[in-house]
């Protein structure tokens, strides 16, 4: 383990303070489930934490008539424990239910899984598919980036020194809405997706008024996939859409071959996941998931 120093921070303003006094090596800790394991095994370069648990407002999920502002602290099990986000925005209770095993969840943190900027995250591309925006406070204010624009390479993001995500917002659904997210893993012992994939789908009757398509761990950052989203808006849902738009996510893809999965299975996966979340999406939309 590498030596790290430790403050805590109670206001945002003095997590703002703490992170640009600590400069390029300092990181804001909230869950920790990667950050500290990336510190102490070297794999990136850490010399200060500034604790962010205990700013009041980063620990709360807070609703009102236009959606939901997630603290960026927040933990998993308190986000798919939410009644109103289950019901709502049921996506992304699905996707904060496997980030980890019990103990993580109690800890890792929507923030986190965002600013950690995996190309394989599970929370990104259902956060996309959902429009999610991050609010982000640093030394020069503040600002909103959405979800979809915030990671640039592996382990890479917009963010600046002295900068961290305070909250991530989701707008109420639109009537006739529905989205899904779903990963494909190797086995349960590997708990990283080869790949996944998120879909936000509006209906008007069987007519597709817009769609969003999000695809992970198959490019060098979670991929939008507008090509996909084109497949469908302004037709009737079919199998031949929804087929043109798992093609559309397939040629998308720009995977690499590891030991969780091949390019020919992952540029696969994206064809049969996307495909999956279309119809998933489509019969939440219609009230039926």
């Amino acid at each position: 383990m590498q030596p790290v120093k430790y403050q805590r921070a109670t206001t945002v303003a003095e997590a703002v303070r703490l992170l640009q006094e600590g400069g390029e090596y300092a990181r804001p800790l909230a869950g920790g489930t990667d950050v500290i394991v990336q510190a102490r095994e070297r794999r990136r370069e850490i010399d200060y934490f500034v604790d962010i648990k205990h700013i009041p407002e980063l620990m709360h999920v807070r609703h009102d008539a236009n959606g939901v502002t997630i603290g960026a602290a927040v933990p998993c099990y308190l986000i798919y424990g939410d009644a109103e986000i289950v019901k709502t925005w049921p996506a992304l209770a699905d996707a904060t239910h496997v980030i980890g095993g019990t103990a993580i969840q109690g800890r890792a943190s929507l923030g986190g899984n965002l600013c950690n900027s995996s190309p394989a995250a599970d929370s990104i591309p259902a956060m996309i598919a959902l429009g999610a925006v991050a609010h982000i406070v640093g030394p020069k204010g503040e600002r909103d980036v959405p979800v979809a624009e915030f990671c640039t390479s592996p382990g890479r993001n917009v963010l600046g020194v002295g900068e961290f995500v305070t909250a991530i917002r989701f707008a109420k659904p639109e009537p006739g809405s529905g989205a899904a997210w779903q990963r494909f893993i190797p086995r349960n012992e590997m708990d990283i997706a080869v790949v996944n994939a998120g879909v936000y789908l509006r209906l008007d009757r069987n007519t597709v008024r817009d769609a969003r398509v999000a695809i992970g761990a198959v490019a060098p950052t979670p991929l939008v996939v507008p090509e996909a989203a084109q497949a469908l808006v302004g037709k009737a849902l079919s199998d031949q859409t929804i087929a043109a738009a798992g093609d559309a996510a397939k040629a998308a893809a720009r995977p690499i071959d590891d030991m969780r999965g091949s390019v020919k299975q992952r540029r696969h996966l994206s064809k049969v996941l996307t495909e999956r979340m279309i119809r998933r999406a489509a019969e939440r939309a219609r009230g039926q998931g």
